[in-house]
């Protein structure tokens, strides 16, 4: 996984027959393997806690609903309300321990104000400590459904799976001849002698082959309730990630204005600055050195004429007008024009999209041309552009040496976070020696009619 938005993709080395072998069908070493009895611990341990999370939070919640009619009842309320909010975080590391479910914490209490009071008032309004609460009652008449399956399933299959290693102790040690199936009046039947034996084994096989992914069905209801109880609410989760794209957004900003007034430092002001010194000394040499100050303005005109280039350039980098009047296809046709290497540019859109998205998009091709031209190695590039359902995407693909990887602070890195800013994902596919595969996507938006 990449940065902020950001996807990496690899191509993993080819597994030779004799790894796949060593490895085994996933479906025969299931009921070794250690995901299905950590399963399994989950689903027994969830009677008892259960057990004791239903009897607390149903006594507390009756109790501060009996004691409404009194002030007391608010504060008992309210401490079973923190009472569940620490079962969720038991929960949650149970979860994280035996199944290797992360739900993440659900949002903070804020209180108004310091105090108990204000303490008090946060718990009650809090819509996650309600979902903890709502957690303790449901998981309870699923945690004895699951245990009961676990418990059945396991040591039955496992029981049966290796008969053939205690079968004789019914014939030594007791009347029957076997271990008995069934009993119906007078008839009965016990699994005894070689075909009992070997019967009961294949059936113990099929019961603990099965097991495990019973077990996983289980367990991923159990997911989905933690997720969904003891989690951070959608909205919530929403909102930080707004802040969290709003921060990138700003910073991303901030770097932009950095770009430019370092590009305008080091380069449009330094030359009129150079043309102002030239035109002074050339001023004072008028009387006396004509043709001097004539070489020396005309100098100063070059100058000049360079000057203004660079500040169309810094222009078109921000905005250019051909994008605002002609669109996408126009204005990646011109950045084409101008990149060291052969591009060939394809725009396929219904329409024009918003112009907040048309200057991302723009933007973010450009940068990618920036990239293939001075690291890839490229002998060409192909831009293709194109509207996929409610999204605008993008693909910038060369043919260079590969290997590009999003690092922490790297273009590609904070490209793909101003993407993910505005709910856009970048994906990076860049084996080694293969070349280099950028597709951005994007929310597609329509154009205001005044923007037209």
């Amino acid at each position: 996984m990449g940065y902020g938005g950001t996807v990496e993709r690899r191509h993993a080395p080819r597994t030779t027959g004799a790894a796949r072998g060593l490895r085994g069908p996933r479906a025969l070493t299931a009921p070794v393997s250690g995901r299905a009895w950590r399963e399994f611990g989950y689903l027994v341990l969830g009677l008892p806690l259960g057990t004791v999370y239903f009897v607390l939070a149903v006594t507390g919640a009756s109790l501060g609903a009996g004691l409404l009619v009194t002030f007391v009842g608010v504060p008992v309320l309210a401490a079973v309300l923190a009472m569940c909010r620490g079962i969720g975080v038991l929960e949650r590391a149970r979860a994280r321990a035996l199944l290797g479910l992360d739900a993440g914490s659900p949002e903070p209490l804020r209180p108004a104000r310091p105090g108990v009071l204000a303490l008090t008032a946060a718990l009650l309004r809090s819509g996650s400590a309600w979902r903890h609460l709502l957690y303790s009652l449901v998981h309870f008449p699923w945690a004895v459904f699951g245990s009961t399956v676990a418990l059945v399933l396991w040591p039955l299959g496992w029981g049966l799976l290796l008969y053939p290693l205690w079968f004789w102790v019914f014939p030594a040690f007791t009347d029957q001849p076997g271990l008995q199936l069934f009993q119906n009046g007078d008839h009965s039947f016990h699994f005894q002698g070689p075909l009992g034996v070997a019967g009961a084994a294949l059936l113990g096989l099929a019961v603990t082959l099965t097991a495990p992914w019973v077990f996983r069905g289980l367990t991923a209801v159990d997911g989905l309730l933690v997720r969904g109880l003891l989690g951070p609410s959608p909205l919530a989760a929403r909102v930080t990630e707004l802040e969290a794209g709003r921060g990138v957004a700003a910073d991303a900003a901030a770097a932009d204005l950095r770009r430019i007034e370092r590009d305008l430092h080091e380069g449009a002001q330094a030359r009129l600055a150079a043309v102002a010194l030239d035109l002074g000394l050339a001023k004072e040499k008028l009387a006396q050195d004509p043709r001097a100050a004539a070489r020396m303005v005309e100098e100063a005109h070059g100058e000049v004429k360079t000057a203004l280039r660079e500040l169309r350039d810094l222009a078109r980098g921000v905005h250019p007008a051909v994008l605002t009047d002609r669109g996408l296809d126009a204005a990646l046709s011109a950045v084409a024009a101008g990149c060291p290497v052969p591009v060939r540019v394809s725009v396929e859109l219904p329409a024009r999209p918003a112009a907040a998205i048309e200057g991302l998009a723009y933007s973010t091709v450009c940068e990618l041309l920036r990239n293939a031209g001075r690291h890839a190695g490229a002998g060409s590039v192909t831009v293709d552009v194109w509207k996929s359902g409610g999204r605008l995407m993008l693909q910038v693909a060369d043919d260079g040496r590969g290997g590009a990887v999003a690092v922490v602070g790297g273009g590609l890195a904070g490209l793909g976070a101003r993407l993910d800013a505005v709910d856009g994902v970048l994906v990076v596919d860049s084996p080694a020696g293969g070349g280099t595969t950028v597709t951005a996507e994007l929310p597609w938006r329509d154009r205001a009619p005044s923007a037209r």
